[in-house]
């Protein structure tokens, strides 16, 4: 399965013909995006975004300027480039940051190798010289003698688990997840919040399971890549939702709100629990859990009301807006990435 940037270039280089992909594999300071950010490039068109500014527009001129290279024959596979690109005043920036970009030629031909050899679960592994083809990692046992000790040890530690699976430069070599990891997300109810906050979380690193009892309640459009699922009892899903799932609990009723989340907690293996709540229902939630015999120090992981601190307006675009950012920020702190705001004070744990 290849859901990732192998298959968003197959797309692109079907339709518009050999790109550049242009990836940052060092960012240093205060640099616009971090590493992996990448964007393809072809002679008339351009998706995807590796900061914006001056460092872009000089990326673009120099990818369309691989693209114009004239050969006698036939134009060599994996042709690659590295540009060094301080943030300072020759880019008109004040940054101060540092960037290294990686060129990549890709043709049909480099995306045959690709789309054959790849896999969600896998990562790929650059040589950073031209001319040298791109290699995969695909399993635990993926361990080549001709690698450099740094990457047959980085790749090893990461498709084991032992280390999360990042980009990372190492002895000549670039490497990448060739998945997006995404962490699992059931959004429970499909009303007016519950549209605004798919709208909201599509973008983010979720993969988003969206549940409510009834198929009419879903809008016709559902965003792309997200999974409608219809359950007549809602905490069916929440019972058999993977370890370590995020739980986002909105439905038009609060008994079903209740038994979602009660099931949830009983479970304990969950990153996250938020159902949208006023005092009054968090209040009488929580005595109603402890009723249950569910102790307190499982209750404190509920978090009611959803969101950021501060942010009391009503609307659906607000509070979808206010949960995405207390997911990220968590999303992040879990990661070893970020902490969360100093004025947490929701009432459940981080």
């Amino acid at each position: 399965m290849k859901t990732g940037w192998v298959s968003e270039l197959e797309e692109m280089v079907a339709v518009h013909g050999t790109v550049v992909r242009v990836t940052i594999i060092r960012a240093d300071g205060s640099a616009p995006r971090g590493a992996g950010t990448s964007m393809m490039v072809g002679a008339k068109v351009f998706a995807g975004t590796i900061g914006g500014g001056a460092m872009e527009h000089e990326a673009l001129k120099a990818a369309r300027a691989m693209l114009s290279e004239q050969y006698e024959n036939v134009r060599p596979v994996w042709q690659r480039a590295v540009r060094d690109f301080p943030l300072g005043p020759s880019l008109g920036q004040c940054c101060g940051g540092y960037v290294q970009l990686l060129f990549e030629v890709v043709s049909a031909a480099e995306v045959r190798v690709m789309t054959a050899a790849a896999s969600d679960n896998g990562m790929a592994l650059h040589p950073i010289a031209s001319g040298e083809p791109m290699e995969f990692a695909l399993g635990r046992k993926d361990d080549r003698d001709a690698w450099p000790l740094p990457l047959r040890r980085a790749v090893r530690e990461m498709m084991s688990g032992a280390k999360p699976r990042k980009p990372f430069l190492a002895a000549g070599w670039y490497a990448e997840p060739l998945g997006r990891e995404l962490a699992p997300l059931f959004l429970y109810g499909a009303g007016h919040v519950g549209r605004a906050a798919v709208k909201m979380l599509q973008e983010l690193p979720f993969d988003i399971f969206w549940v409510d009892i009834d198929a009419e309640r879903f809008p016709e459009d559902i965003p792309a890549g997200i999974r409608r699922l219809v359950a007549n009892d809602p905490a069916q899903a929440a019972r058999y939702a993977p370890a370590g799932a995020w739980h986002v609990v909105m439905t038009f009723s609060h008994a079903i709100d209740f038994d979602v989340c009660r099931e949830v907690l009983a479970r304990g293996d969950f990153s996250y629990l938020g159902v949208i709540a006023s005092k009054t229902k968090r209040a009488r939630f929580v005595r109603r859990l402890r009723n249950a015999g569910l102790p307190d120090a499982c209750i404190v992981r509920l978090h009611a009301p959803i969101g950021l601190p501060g942010l009391e307006a009503k609307e659906p675009s607000v509070i979808a807006l206010s949960l995405a950012a207390d997911l990220l920020f968590r999303l992040q702190a879990k990661g070893g990435e970020g902490t969360l705001p100093q004025t947490e004070q929701l009432g459940g744990q981080p």
